[in-house]
């Protein structure tokens, strides 16, 4: 079915691109490597060589806060860490592309009159993995607390779990948030296991783990966080996928 895209979603490690951007695409490449021979029949043969992908965004230029675009693409440039990208919306369960990219380039300027825009380009460190969204970028937390479970399927030798965080604010005096991925065999989650620990963050902030690539049977997946300080209030998305 044809879709009118109105609300993607961009977060590029520790900041929310969304509001500030009117274009947003993702592409992933594999290499064709020529493989042609003596008995190929006359048709080219090809083999795929290495994978790649990249995000390019573009809209309208902000500044004078770590969460805006000016800001983060200048302490971001030539740095990598999480990003993920959001067909829809970022609600619980919602399509999600993520990775690991450097921050490649970024451009601002135009004539005079003008709505100040910004261009910018991530490139891919690790696959770009489709997933889905584990929890949403405005809703605070202030507490302890678990998300929702996804049933993700079991993960196949060979494959690997992805999670990209996106500390997007912190409020609060020494607030700290330490976020994990518990696995279990069913949505009640009666004996969760502990597949991911990232480490604690205090202010914006993104990283990306994966697992091992060792098998695991269980099914469902969710985050748990630990909430500490005096007064504490932490903004972060999260997305996760098996590739």
């Amino acid at each position: 079915m044809a879709q009118v895209l109105l609300d993607c979603r961009l977060f590029a490690v520790g900041a929310d691109l969304s509001g500030a951007s009117n274009k947003i695409e993702l592409s992933a490449e594999v290499e064709d490597k020529d493989a042609t021979n003596y008995r190929s029949k006359g048709w080219k043969e090809v083999l795929g060589g290495l994978g790649s992908a990249e995000i390019s965004g573009e809209g309208q230029w902000e500044a004078g806060d770590p969460s805006l675009v000016d800001d983060a693409s200048w302490l971001q440039l030539g740095g990598t860490g999480p990003w993920t990208v959001g067909p829809n919306d970022s609600t619980v369960g919602a399509l999600a592309y993520l990775t690991r990219a450097m921050r490649a380039d970024y451009k601002i300027g135009e004539a005079v009159g003008e709505i100040a825009p910004w261009t910018g380009t991530a490139k891919s460190s690790w696959p770009v993995v489709r997933g889905q969204f584990a929890h949403p970028p405005g809703l605070a937390r202030t507490a302890n607390g678990v998300g929702t479970a996804l049933n993700l399927g079991a993960i196949a030798e060979g494959q690997r779990l992805y999670v990209a965080l996106h500390v997007l604010s912190a409020a609060g005096t020494t607030p700290g948030l330490t976020l994990r991925v518990e696995s279990d065999d069913a949505a009640g989650f009666a004996t969760p296991v502990t597949r991911l620990m990232f480490d604690p963050a205090t202010g914006p902030s993104g990283q990306i783990l994966r697992t091992d690539g060792a098998a695991l049977t269980d099914t469902h997946y969710r985050l748990a966080w630990t909430v500490s300080g005096t007064g504490p209030s932490f903004m972060f998305a999260a997305s996760l996928g098996i590739r």
